[in-house]
């Protein structure tokens, strides 16, 4: 007999139970899976493609395929035939859909093989001559911590989780400030505890740094007057991922205690870094701004039109002022005899502009052809 499924099918419901009884429907369809089952082994052999899959096993299991056109038969088909036959063609049907299986399988490792390529030797020499570098964020912050050191600031580090006391209350940042809104800040649970970063108040929640500010007031507390820290370091906020924004980011923060610092001492400072960095020809002004940690306290603009894709006169670069004498007595510094100034900077806006880098993703997305071209 044919071995097509649906023929057989059709064939012994026409002739079922005149021309032949139970014993040869059963046999019948006894005979054909074998059948079947090598003839698909023999196609599914020659598929080396996930098209050629599709194609082969909608002849199959598709909607007019031979298994499937014989399944949808067999119930309107009589019932002693029904009785007879379903169980054989139903073990039929999984040992096809078994088979599609593991080829799908064969397939997809085919797949990633041709991916990954070749199969190399690891104790072979790596066939890149190209020496390896640091990441352009790391050469900005080690020139940046490098260049205040030459005025006589230690770097200092602080943990990336913090409480509401280090990033907000002692920062004199009021209860209400938007800064302190969970749209704005990455917070965890209430419940949450970390071991090695204990709260300064009781009920306070944890929250991932918004600003390496955080750092300045857990010197405070420690050092007494007079100190000169940099404190550069990984912050997070919820910021939409573009060109310009990023929910992590790096910052570099400046904190000068002693007695008698005034606004023209954070004036030179500023002047004397940033044409260390950029060169001469770099210039630096004061435009008045509220923070609510520094009084008074500015935004800090920087012109370096000598620099590639530096377009614009004037471009903002940070923010900066005086120490609020708020802040010297959460931490237990007498305003009267101490002042000071603190600033603070993006180290992604100050890699974008020396590099001439106009895509602050480029920094996250570890492609080689980008980093390669800092070595």
């Amino acid at each position: 007999m044919d071995d097509n499924l649906f023929t057989i099918v059709v064939r012994m419901n026409d002739g079922f139970p005149d021309l032949w009884g139970a014993d040869v429907v059963e046999n019948s369809m006894r005979e054909a899976t074998p059948k079947l089952v090598l003839k698909l082994q023999q196609q599914l052999a020659l598929v080396s493609s996930r098209p050629q899959w599709e194609i082969l096993k909608a002849e199959y299991l598709g909607p007019a395929g031979e298994v499937t056109s014989a399944v949808d038969y067999l119930r309107q088909a009589k019932p002693q035939l029904k009785r007879v036959f379903g169980t054989r063609l139903n073990i039929a049907k999984q040992s096809v859909i078994e088979m599609f299986e593991n080829a799908l399988r064969k397939v997809a490792a085919n797949e990633i093989a041709a991916q990954i390529g070749a199969s190399i030797d690891p104790t072979l020499p790596s066939p890149d001559p190209g020496p390896g570098t640091r990441h352009p964020l790391t050469l900005v912050r080690e020139e940046m911590c490098s260049i205040l050191r030459k005025a006589g600031f230690a770097v200092a580090d602080g943990p990336e989780v913090e409480t509401e006391f280090y990033c907000f209350d002692a920062l004199n940042t009021p209860a209400d400030h938007p800064a302190r809104d969970a749209q704005d800040t990455f917070y965890f649970p209430a419940t949450t505890h970390f071991g090695n970063i204990a709260p300064h108040t009781p009920g306070e929640r944890y929250l991932l740094r918004t600003h390496t500010s955080s750092v300045q007031i857990r010197t405070m507390l420690q050092q007494p007057p007079p100190l000169r820290i940099v404190s550069p370091g990984r912050c997070f906020r919820r910021d939409t991922t573009d060109a310009s924004h990023s929910a992590n980011f790096h910052q570099l923060e400046c904190l000068y205690v002693d007695r008698n610092v005034t606004v023209r001492d954070l004036k030179a400072l500023l002047d004397y870094i940033f044409t260390s960095l950029l060169g001469p020809g770099t210039k630096t002004r004061f435009r008045p701004h509220y923070f609510g940690y520094t009084e008074p306290s500015f935004e800090v603009d920087l012109s370096a039109k000598h620099l590639p894709k530096v377009n614009k006169e004037w471009i903002e670069i940070g923010g900066c002022g005086m120490v609020d004498p708020a802040v010297f007595e959460t931490v237990g510094y007498d305003p009267e005899i101490w002042s000071g100034y603190a600033f603070g900077m993006g180290l992604e806006r100050l890699a974008m502009t020396l590099y001439g880098i106009d895509d602050i993703r480029y920094f996250y997305q570890n492609d080689l052809r980008f980093l390669r071209q800092f070595a």
